[in-house]
Parts: C-alpha cells; structure tokens; sequence
C-alpha cells in the first residue's frame, strides 16, 4: 500500500428549494432546512481535515422563493453553502438554456455535466468535468444527465444529449480516457438519473476506467447503505435538506482507489448542530420579498388536503386535476403528479402556499382522442416498471376517470368515463401541460401525430397556474378525498 489519505464526502440531492426547517406533527426537534444543514457542514469542515460537499442535481424549483427569482436566490443561498462540485439536474434548465447558463456564471462552484451537447456544433454546453487538489491527491468528478431524466431538455431543438445508459457509459469513459491519468487517484460520477439508472450505468463502466462512486439524484432514493455493482458504490440522498449523506473514505495513491469507506445517511436536526443564523438572515432577505407579495389568502380548505405519493391517487391531486378539468372542459385532465411539489395544502392557503405547491407556469393543450388512444395512454403510464422506479411519471386524473389496472399482467382492465365504460371508436378530449405534450411518446405511450390524428388540438390555457388560481378564489370550503379514480389490483 502506497501513501493514503482521509477524505470526508458529503452529498445531497434533489433539495428544491427546501429552505426552512420544519417540526414533526405533535412536536419534537426541528428538522431539515438549510441554516441547520449550513451548520452541520461548518461542523464537519471543523472537525475533519479533508471535507468535499457535492449535489448532485436539482437544487433549484420547489420553493416560491426559488421561483420568484429564477432560480438567482438559490445560488446566492448555494454560494453561501459552498459546495466544492455540483452537477446538473433537469430542473436546473425549467427557467430555460440561457438563464441556466446565466446562473452558472453567478455559481462560485463548478457546475459539471458530460453529455448535454449544442448539437450542430457537436460542442458540450457545460464544464464536462473538474479535478479537484486536495491533500496532495487529485479527484476527478464529472456529471451525466440521460434524456429519461431530461425530457424538458427537448424543447430546445439545439440541445440534446448522448440520451441512453450505454452512450452515457462511453461519455464517463471519454471522460476518463482523456483525464485519468497515473495523478488521479479517485474517480467520481455525480449523475443525476435515478437510483437503478445508476446501477444499470454501473454495470456498462469498463473497470479500467477507474471510476470509484457514483453519488446520484432524481429518484429520491434513500438507502440504509451504498451499494456495489461492478466495483462501484452508488448512493443516493433522498430529496430535500432533512438528511444528508456522508463517506468516510481512505484513498491509496498506488493504486488510486478505495481502499476503506464508511457511509451514513445523517439526519439534519437541531439536536446535531447548531443553526447558522447569518444564513437565516440571508434567507429571510428573499423571504421578506415574497411574505410582502404572496400573503394574501387565496381560499379555505375543508381540512389539509395531502400528496404523499406521485405514483397514487391523492385528495390534493384530485382537487387539482378537478379544477383544471371543470375549468377547461375535459373529459379526462391529465396532470404531472411531479407538478404538486408539497406533501400537505391548506386549510388556510395563502397565495404563496399555492405557488410553492404548484410552481410550474405552463401551457395546457386539448386534444380530442380516441377512446383507443386514450386506453393507451393510462395503459403506458399505470404500468408498474413507472410507478414503482421512482423514474418515471404518474399522473393525478379528475372525477370523471374510473381506471383500473392490474399488476400481475400488466393489463389495464377497465377505464371508465363518467359512469360509462371507454369505447374504442369515441372521441374525448383530453388536458396535457405542455412539459407532457413534449414527451407523450416516453410518458404517455403516444406521439404528437398520434395525438392529433382524431381531432384538432387547441391550447386552451397559456399558463395552468392562472387557472387554478382563480379556480380557488372562487371555491371556497372545498374538500377532496380518494375516491378510486385510480385503482390497482
């Protein structure tokens, strides 16, 4: 054994904008938040000698705070964090390329991603990758994004990426070919494609490559511990500031690997750090700003009304979906059950609770279908390989749909309209956002011809987030509950 080295690596991912700390029902310790997250880091960089934090993707969206800004107040927040390396997520692109690339210019951190390329000039859009000094060892870290994770990415028609696990590997592999050299002693993938994406990538990584880790994102996976797959371990964060993942690792300069590791998922809480307050007063600066502009109440609720889960029927996706749908005039609304970025709405809901439930200022567009398609369409998305990757995308239907669906052939065995079964030959008109008319061929099983060949489309909303804004202020003391519009068996 060669000369080694301690390094501490902590990761997150996914964190949305998930500012402040919160307290569990029925009291306890507050939880999560960045000021204690700022504090544990500050601990940690304290108390170890090699410490390197890294995100891999999705800092941005999920907060009215994010939103209201662009995304600015967020990497303001990360350059007070300073993470030494962040990778790209696919929502670091919802405010559009050229605002990304203008966020990285106000980034005091290397923003790293291999494979999104401006396709005529075959050039890579971002930093591919960066070596980091540290302790007289040098780590290499690089970022990998696929289209599965990046849809959004495709209404741009100059921007596109090596899209599938196998070009991804040989992207990592370019990477390291060109980088690794005898003075890079740790390899690092920062990916940001969802927890079995990253062992499916694992497992195409030629071990002469050196690749070491793949710290991931997307998925919101949490793990009791990394896993191994073709001598690479792979771990993951959950979603949010409420935990933190932690390596402990020795590093041998010979042979330019691992040669001990520890992880921990570390829960973030009062009792296991102390608050940083200059962070709590740069927040609430932004905080300030939107009280003043988005405290206004909206409309009541019966009770709260819950999200718990994207892949299931919830009482807040069904309110939603309803109101898009009666608002509208759809048969069926299909609405992105990743669009509802809160857990819990209401009773009381303010102006600002409803933007950071629902953030995504996008267009709906009515298409009339056939009864066929439209079977196509539940059937593609209900499958179970979508709902339970924790990678694919699930919809929240309104009152009018019955469908069920079973899982042990993967059959949908019914799908009702208003009390009445779907006929193959009749029409119905059915509500995309404009996120899920783009991607209908991987989402919902159907592409735009298809889409379009029974009927005419029309946009009939440029922006949902209006209409159900004023859906709300003019429903008062509304209520919803699961139903069985969506029912698996």
């Amino acid at each position: 054994m060669g000369e080694t080295r301690k390094f501490t690596i902590l990761h997150s991912n996914d964190m949305h904008g998930d500012f402040f700390a919160e307290q569990v029902a029925g009291g306890g310790p507050l939880t999560g938040g960045l000021p204690l997250l700022s504090g544990y880091l500050n601990k940690v960089r304290a108390e170890e000698e090699n410490v390197i934090y890294c995100i891999s993707g999705d800092m941005l969206q999920g907060s009215i705070i994010d939103s209201d800004f662009k995304g600015v107040s967020t990497i303001e927040v990360m350059n007070y964090l300073a993470p030494d390396i962040v990778a790209l997520g696919n929502h670091e692109v919802d405010y559009g390329v050229p605002h990304l690339l203008f966020l990285e210019k106000i980034a005091n951190f290397p923003i790293v991603n291999a494979n999104i390329y401006i396709k005529p000039f075959n050039k890579r859009m971002m930093r591919p990758h960066y070596v980091m000094q540290k302790a007289g060892f040098e780590i290499l870290f690089t970022g990998i994004l696929t289209e599965k994770a990046l849809d959004a990415i495709k209404l741009d028609e100059l921007i596109g990426t090596f899209v599938d696990i196998h070009e991804a590997a040989e992207e990592v592999g370019r990477i390291c070919n060109a980088y690794k050299n005898d003075d890079i002693d740790l390899t690092v993938v920062l990916t940001h494609i969802g927890f079995e994406s990253d062992k499916e990538l694992a497992e195409h990584l030629d071990p002469a490559w050196g690749v070491d880790m793949i710290i991931g994102g997307h998925s919101h996976t949490l793990l009791n511990e990394p896993e191994l797959v073709n001598g690479v371990l792979i771990t993951q964060a959950g979603t949010g500031t409420n935990q933190i993942g932690r390596f402990d690792i020795v590093v041998d300069d010979d042979t330019n690997s691992i040669v001990e590791w520890k992880w921990q998922l570390i829960p973030i809480d009062e009792d296991l750090a102390e608050p940083d307050l200059k962070l709590t007063e740069f927040i609430d600066s932004f905080k300030d700003v939107v009280d003043r502009k988005y405290g206004v109440v909206i409309c009541k609720f019966t009770e709260a009304l819950v999200h718990p889960e994207r892949c299931e029927e919830t009482p807040l996706g069904n309110l939603l979906a309803d109101a898009l749908a009666e608002s509208l005039q759809l048969d069926v609304m299909f609405l992105g059950a990743g669009s509802v970025r809160v857990k819990t709405l209401g009773p009381t809901v303010t102006l600002m609770d409803f933007m950071g439930c629902f953030p995504y200022d996008d267009s709906v567009t009515r298409f009339t279908v056939t009864g066929k398609t439209l079977k196509t369409m539940f059937s593609r998305w209900m499958r179970t390989e979508n709902r339970c990757s924790g990678e694919g995308e699930c919809y929240q239907v309104n009152g009018a749909v019955r469908a069920k669906y079973r899982d042990a052939d993967e059959t949908l065995v019914s799908l009702g309209i208003k009390g009445a079964p779907v006929a193959d030959d009749a029409l119905y008109t059915v509500g995309l956002q404009g996120y899920h008319v783009a991607n209908s061929a991987s989402y919902l099983g159907v592409t735009a011809e298809e889409l379009a060949a029974a009927g005419q489309s029309k946009v009939v909303a440029t922006s949902a987030q209006d209409v159900l804004d004023e859906w709300l202020r003019a429903h008062q003391n509304i209520g919803r509950k699961v139903e069985g519009r969506l029912a698996y068996e």
